[in-house]
């Protein structure tokens, strides 16, 4: 008997998934993403954004202490065609992860309006036999 195709795409996704925010957090705690494997989990704008963000908060002189909270599930898998692609929603949970200021260590508040749960949806997509995060979309205005 064969494994379900579904699920399998399903629990490699997800384990894509998993692996790009704990590099993400090193990422976003060091101000850099020299010396995480991002490139591994993450392509194309989900990875250009991911990089801007980083280089943004770099300037700002800000980081991140923490790790953000997740209730992801795979929303969407199409196995068929030449370009297999998923699509992952997440409750993202910033009540767990902190900005900081770089030199100081203080944490800085979220903006007032900024919601501490929220929907983001992540694009991916098999690319030479590994699932990779190609877009995200944060929805700030769709809490959860």
């Amino acid at each position: 008997m064969s494994a379900d195709p579904q699920a399998e795409a399903k629990a490699k996704i997800l384990a894509t998934y998993s692996a790009f925010w704990e590099e993400s957090v090193k990422a976003y705690e060091a101000g850099t993403e020299q010396g995480t494997k991002l490139v591994d989990y993450a392509a194309k704008d989900a990875l250009n954004q991911t990089l801007t963000d980083i280089a943004n908060m770099q300037r700002a002189g800000t980081a991140t202490k923490g790790a953000p909270g997740h209730r992801a599930e795979v929303s969407a898998v199409n196995l068929s065609g030449e370009q297999p692609t998923a699509t992952i929603s997440d409750c993202f949970d910033l009540s767990t992860w902190k900005i900081i200021d770089r030199s100081s260590g203080q944490v800085r508040p979220f903006p007032t309006e900024q919601p501490m749960h929220y929907i983001t949806v992540f694009d991916a997509e098999l690319q030479g036999g590994r699932w990779m995060l190609t877009k995200f979309v944060r929805h700030g205005d769709r809490t959860c």
